[in-house]
């Protein structure tokens, strides 16, 4: 990743505008809102569109993170990140999904893996990923057929993985301060911020506690 960029270690907060709940008429919109709010980490998360769609958008957003000097992480389209040269990729739990992103995005994107147990996020680490979502910690409506894991294991996980450890599911303004109690370091945030009245001034309050 380009030294102009943060870099993963120093990111805290991560959102995703994901067309469950953000149209694709708004995204260039929403990506500068949520940009200018202060993320540190911005995926793209288009899981119903076609390739072509996808692409576009994401080529719609790269000026504008970059501009703001926002890593682009694409969720799961390899080609995709590859061909717009994107910064990360986001992969799920298939068991060679961290090799296989490297061989086709090259040495210069980093890849991150979801993780819904401390088994799976300490695989994670031996397949050498850069960093792990780690959730959902609660019930929530981006992913409804997972079973939430509770904040039960977050001190653990940040035990015995080293990687940057980005909390995910049901986070929002209200339940910050007991993720934060648990353990918690980084979040992600999805529809809290793609729903909110004023998207910059809620990205900023978020920010504003994690540090």
């Amino acid at each position: 990743m380009s030294s102009a960029f943060p870099d993963l270690q120093s990111s805290r907060l991560y959102g995703i505008v994901d067309l469950g709940y953000c149209a694709p008429a708004q995204v260039e919109a929403m990506t500068a809102s949520l940009c200018e709010g202060g993320v540190d980490l911005l995926q793209l998360r288009a899981k119903k569109l076609p390739l072509q769609e996808i692409e576009k958008l994401a080529r719609l957003m790269h000026p504008i993170t970059r501009q703001y000097r926002v890593p682009l992480i694409i969720n799961d389209h390899l080609e995709i990140a590859a061909s717009i040269g994107s910064e990360g990729v986001h992969v799920g739990q298939d068991d060679d999904a961290v090799a296989k992103a490297r061989s086709i995005v090259g040495p210069g994107v980093f890849v991150g893996k979801s993780t819904h147990s401390l088994a799976q996020a300490i695989a994670a680490q031996e397949e050498q990923a850069d960093y792990i979502g780690f959730g959902p910690l609660y019930a929530t409506g981006t992913k409804p057929d997972y079973v939430p894991i509770g904040l039960q294991d977050i001190t653990t996980v940040h035990q015995q993985v080293q990687l940057p450890i980005f909390c995910i599911g049901g986070v929002n303004e209200a339940r910050l301060p007991e993720i934060l109690s648990a353990g918690a370091r980084r979040v992600v945030v999805v529809s809290a911020f793609l729903l909110a009245p004023d998207v910059q001034s809620y990205v900023r309050q978020i920010k504003a506690s994690l540090h």
